[in-house]
């Protein structure tokens, strides 16, 4: 039989189950005891919430990193290529391995439907298993307890935030998708949630299993000045810890001030300074993430961000207020017809000079005249365009070099400036005048 490219296997996947997203466990914990899935690493983070999941990971996975631990992560969606869900010791799964795992649990699977993220979540449990890891960050693709992550008993169990999103599958109310991320928690496993106000959900879930739990702003918090920020949490045995005067990061150090306070319960050597560099050394590609790119002889800045809903939407708007520019800001938007456009513009405090808005390359956009009208009746300086890509360009004609591009709404939007920016760049080498 010729073997499956990965793209073939991607196309293959897809088609596999009647939905592309069934809630339930048995059937993949099925194939999982077929495969003697049961506990990839010897430590096992998992983390869920609504806003977050994927900065938070990637500090954990720095901090675990940065005391010579080998480490896999799994996150989900993927920007570019499906290799960047699956992160073993630092380096992406190669498209190799991804194949012989796909294979794996192809032969797994038998007579049993999976789907597309469940087929990939064994794929990487698979992975990480045969790696001889020390740990595993997982994150959760959606809700928590019927989720396929969960399959694997977590030590330590991280909720980012809580928030209404996903209505369809973890109802309309802070409590019921509360209910669905509590159950990652596991009894007598240490539960950290980093939200300011936990709905008595997540509180009854941890009190029920006898979970330790350390709840933001109660057991571990931060504290901000325009220079600095500030730690305080608790180590395993009580005392409290503190790491001061800390240098203040792109990424939200709500969600790195919750991955310290998991460090912070693993055993592992407490150091100031290694500390502090591994979290200045994480990055996460589109989350507040910054790039500088030649157009048209000028030297242009864009800052690319996922932020899709009402509270990514807010805490992006409180990082852009910390970080003014000297010229004015543009933004290229496009949002999921799924999604709270009115509660996302209704954020969108900090000056925006002109708004650039267009379709994404998915059935499920909604309409640029439909982002545009919300726009204008906020009193906003508003183009319509085809294309995330021919909404970039057009700001980039309008831009300054003292100027800062905004570029959010979606995992969409992202995916196609970094295709564009990735496009740029190799033609510019070709070109011989790359930089």
């Amino acid at each position: 039989m010729t073997r499956r490219t990965l793209g073939q296997w991607l196309a293959y996947l897809e088609q596999l189950h009647p939905s592309a997203i069934d809630m339930g466990l048995e059937r993949s914990r099925e194939v999982a005891n077929r495969m003697g899935l049961i506990k990839p690493a010897p430590r096992v983070v998992t983390v869920t919430g609504t806003n977050g999941k994927g900065s938070t990971c990637a500090f954990v996975a720095s901090l675990l990193q940065a005391q010579g631990l080998k480490v896999g992560v799994y996150n989900s969606p993927h920007l570019l290529r499906y290799n960047e869900r699956v992160q073993i010791a630092g380096v992406e799964a190669t498209d190799e391995q991804l194949c012989e795992a796909f294979a794996a649990v192809e032969a797994g699977r038998g007579e049993i439907s999976l789907t597309y993220f469940e087929v990939g979540t064994l794929a990487a449990f698979w992975l990480f298993q045969r790696a001889g890891l020390d740990a595993v960050v997982l994150e959760v693709g959606l809700g928590g307890r019927l989720d396929t992550v969960n399959l694997v008993d977590a030590d330590l169990a991280l909720v980012t935030s809580i928030g209404v999103d996903h209505v369809e599958y973890l109802g309309n109310t802070r409590e019921s998708v509360a209910y669905e991320k509590a159950g990652i928690f596991r009894s007598g496993k240490p539960a950290l949630c980093g939200d300011l106000n936990p709905p008595q959900t997540l509180l009854d879930k941890a009190h029920e299993l006898g979970c330790p739990l350390f709840i933001r702003g109660r057991d571990f918090d931060l504290a901000t000045t325009e220079q600095v920020w500030h730690w305080r949490g608790l180590s395993a045995d009580g005392s409290v810890i503190e790491l001061r005067d800390l240098p203040l990061l792109d990424l939200p150090m709500e969600n790195a001030a919750l991955a310290l306070q998991s460090y912070a319960l693993s055993g592992l050597p407490w150091q100031p300074e290694r500390i502090a560099q591994a979290l200045q050394a994480t990055r996460v590609t589109g989350r507040l993430d910054r790039r500088s790119f030649k157009w048209q002889g000028k030297t242009l800045n864009l800052l690319l961000d996922v932020g899709h809903n009402p509270h990514a939407a807010q805490y992006l708007v409180r990082r852009l207020m910390q970080r003014p520019v000297t010229g004015k800001r543009l933004a290229v938007f496009g949002l999921l017809a799924d999604k709270d456009l009115d509660g996302v513009v209704g954020e969108f405090s900090v000056p925006v000079e002109h708004w650039a808005v267009a379709p994404l390359d998915t059935p499920r956009t909604r309409p640029a005249a439909e982002v545009a009208a919300v726009l204008r009746r906020q009193g906003a300086s508003v183009s319509e365009h085809g294309s995330v890509m021919a909404a970039l360009e057009a700001q980039c004609e309008r831009a300054s070099e003292a100027d800062e591009i905004l570029l959010f709404g979606s995992f969409y939007c992202v995916a196609e400036a970094l295709e564009w920016l990735e496009r740029r760049a190799t033609e510019e080498a070709a070109h011989g005048f790359a930089g």
